[in-house]
């Protein structure tokens, strides 16, 4: 039976490919779903490299959980988020850059890449400049191996630049339902 009394119309349930866990089956979640799939059986990673839903809280006017679909860790660093949100690509660089920036604090994740499932942009989070467009920006597994050894995993710890980050996110990620209202998780 199909659920469409929330924001997302909801199929039924299925199972994350990652994880073995029951997921509400939407259309968002098969791209999740499809991105997870393209990592492994056609990048090269282990499913063990992927690290999927990380959360980011910050609280200021709303409190809000920023959800990283996807972090990528290879040889004990985090290299990359995926990042996946339907429609312009463009809309999204800012709030991956800043979750990238803030998702581990021991320092600032080198890459991010924001995706609506049909194109991509890889970003670099330092000066927050997209390198390469299209799906196949994509690193593989072993095109991560070579950006490990080059990329500098710098500290990002100026309290007044991650407070910058944590507005952005802030403001980027609250959702607001189709109702005029704050969406809430168990929702989705």
């Amino acid at each position: 039976m199909i659920d469409t009394s929330g924001h997302h119309i909801v199929y039924g349930e299925l199972q994350d490919y990652l994880t073995g866990q029951i997921l509400p089956d939407t259309d968002d979640e098969r791209v999740r779903q499809s991105l997870a799939r393209l990592l492994v059986e056609e990048l090269g990673y282990a499913r063990e490299d992927l690290e999927p839903r990380l959360t980011i809280v910050s609280e200021y006017a709303h409190r809000v959980v920023t959800t990283i679909e996807l972090t990528v860790r290879v040889n004990g660093w985090r290299l990359f988020i995926l990042r996946y949100g339907p429609g312009s690509l463009v809309t999204r660089e800012k709030a991956a850059i800043a979750a990238a920036r803030l998702l581990d604090p021991a320092y600032r994740i080198p890459l991010a890449i924001v995706t609506n499932g049909r194109d991509a942009e890889l970003l670099e989070t330092e000066q927050g400049k997209v390198l390469a467009t299209g799906m196949d920006c994509i690193p593989s597994r072993r095109q991560a191996e070579e950006l490990v050894r080059e990329l500098v995993f710098a500290p990002f710890a100026d309290p007044e630049k991650r407070d910058q980050a944590l507005r952005i996110l802030n403001v980027f990620d609250l959702e607001v339902c189709c109702f005029g209202t704050q969406c809430h998780p168990e929702n989705h």
